[in-house]
């Protein structure tokens, strides 16, 4: 599925995604445009990219926007918010409540992504301030009307405290609660950034959305993917084993410094998504697991 091409979801008419091209990449960001009688866009990519989504919209011939949904503000999935917002003004903007105030001024959003992505900051555009009578917050359990279906909102604070999941009519849209989907390879990789990754709550998150019981997962890095609850085990399995792992490496090398480095020497994500990406994606991931470990957020069994 190349980058900017609209594809529909299995056995779900009015459910399309589009890769984002995110970091020049294939098949690492996904937005989700629900074509119901309140449209909607579950999540919004960087900012980078977004005639991507304009194009989308247009092919499908949406032309007003009801909704526009960042599962959190994390900027790989908040960042196009506010260019959506301008292009689709009666379109309201929903987020945690906790992520409101850095959508309506993203300073302190921005610095943040600057220090945790670092060199891949060239990547991404300024986000564009969304105004405060645009957006409103969600708390667990609130439900968006679509007209002809109803999102519920779950808090999912492990990857971050202002995340959430949509679910609807059997389908799980995931943020960044069920990990990094490689559909070439069948297997979930560990999401785990700075500074607010806390393992137990991300445990939490998996075991909540398997007592949904979807039918469908939606990545929104990347794709759908059939439920299966053997999949999120060994996801909840790969959580604790990363944080061990780091743990361990953290005893014996000199620095956390050496504690990177030896993570993106044996990394295989390079083979997935190129050296940049693949180095990048593990130091951000170490990084997330060593401040998790500062701030006490892990016990000696890889939970808090």
């Amino acid at each position: 599925m190349p980058p900017g091409d609209l594809e529909a979801v299995s056995d779900r008419p009015d459910l399309y995604y589009v890769d984002t091209g995110m970091y020049d990449v294939a098949g690492y960001g996904a937005v989700y445009i629900l074509d119901t009688a309140e449209p909607a866009v579950i999540d919004t990519g960087i900012g980078t990219n977004r005639e991507y989504i304009f194009d989308a919209l247009g092919e499908l011939g949406i032309d007003a926007l009801s909704y526009i949904l960042p599962t959190h503000v994390h900027l790989d999935h908040a960042g196009g918010a506010g260019f959506l917002a301008e292009a689709f003004p009666d379109a309201e903007v929903l987020v945690d409540d906790r992520g409101v105030d850095h959508l309506i001024d993203p300073g302190r959003l921005i610095e943040g992504t600057k220090a945790a992505v670092d060199e891949m900051w060239p990547y991404y555009t300024e986000p564009k301030p969304i105004p405060a009578d645009r957006i409103a917050g969600l708390a667990d359990g609130d439900e968006i009307d679509l007209g002809d279906r109803t999102l519920t909102a779950y808090a999912a604070p492990g990857h971050a405290p202002h995340q959430l999941i949509f679910e609807t009519d059997g389908l799980v849209f995931t943020g960044d609660a069920a990990g990094i989907y490689v559909a070439a390879r069948d297997e979930i990789h560990v999401t785990s950034p700075p500074p607010q990754f806390d393992v137990q709550h991300c445990l939490d998150d998996v075991s909540m959305i398997q007592s949904l019981d979807p039918d469908t997962l939606c990545f929104a890095h990347f794709g759908p993917r059939d439920y299966d609850e053997g999949l999120l085990d060994g996801y909840k399995r790969g959580l604790i084993e990363w944080v061990e792992a780091i743990r361990r490496q953290r005893e014996r090398q000199a620095d956390d410094g050496a504690v990177i480095d030896h993570f993106v020497t044996n990394t295989d994500l390079t083979e997935i998504w190129g050296t940049e990406k693949g180095w990048a994606e593990t130091r951000l991931n170490v990084r997330g697991v060593l401040a998790a470990l500062d701030q006490g957020r892990v016990d000696g069994n890889g939970a808090s």
